[in-house]
């Protein structure tokens, strides 16, 4: 059964916003007065409402501070070819992503920046991870998401959807900036962000069209995942926009 836990009522305010994505809510018995307003949206939607003992709900949640509220959701992902339909300007590969909060902090990001669709690598975390779920703040239900998916294969459907494919790579021979004052940056784009770790695998990174770097002008070694892909993201949302100053 494709089912996971999404909890708190952040995430599962927007989970409600999809018809059919929350299959069920379990509260605890001494939290229905803090999640009247949830309680009355499912009811309203014919969603099964189940309440629990505290301690059951508690049990069940992966939080330290579970706030009393669990929602069993439908899986939302959807094939590649369909996250890509349409005329995408901006989307994030993550390429052998395996930390979930990083994870789930690039799905946040790809959509505070207008990102058209987030693909995930068969080789990532899982999506449903508790801990990716929790750290999407609700963003896992407002953009399309594929999951498990090839990397060759994305390149070759995200090339074909009128997307140039940049690479996040801390050697690469381009740097943002320079993407921004060629006026590349405000083009179409795919960008592919590879492990925590080690990066792009070698022969995943030559078929991009580009490797692009972020200049780092203090004495940090490098930048943590998820924030190196808020930066890029930002950088080419605020460059399609025509907006001066595109990179931080």
């Amino acid at each position: 059964m494709r089912r996971f836990l999404a909890e708190g009522r952040q995430a599962i305010s927007e989970a409600l916003c999809g018809p059919g994505t929350v299959l069920e809510l379990i509260v605890a018995d001494d939290s229905i007065g803090r999640h009247i307003d949830l309680l009355n949206t499912a009811f309203k939607a014919g969603i099964r409402i189940a309440v629990a003992p505290a301690r059951a709900v508690t049990e069940l949640a992966a939080t330290v501070t579970p706030q009393g509220l669990v929602a069993v959701c439908q899986m939302i992902d959807v094939p590649a070819d369909q996250a890509l339909a349409g005329n995408p300007r901006l989307v994030v590969l993550c390429d052998q992503v395996r930390d979930p909060g990083n994870l789930g902090t690039v799905i946040r990001c790809a959509d505070a920046f207008g990102a058209d669709a987030v693909l995930v690598s068969r080789d990532s975390v899982d999506v449903y991870n508790a801990k990716t779920v929790r750290a999407t703040t609700g963003s896992l239900f407002h953009l399309p998401l594929a999951i498990a998916v090839d990397v060759a294969d994305a390149v070759t459907l995200a090339r074909k959807a009128g997307l140039q494919v940049f690479g996040a790579e801390a050697s690469g021979p381009s740097t943002v900036d320079d993407l921004a004052r060629s006026g590349e940056l405000a083009q179409p784009t795919l960008w592919v962000m590879g492990n925590e770790a080690w990066g792009l695998p070698p022969e995943h990174g030559t078929a991009l069209d580009r490797l692009v770097a972020l200049p780092i002008y203090g004495r940090a070694e490098s930048l943590n995942l998820s924030t190196a892909a808020a930066v890029f993201l930002y950088a080419s949302a605020t460059a399609q926009r025509g907006v001066k100053g595109s990179t931080p």
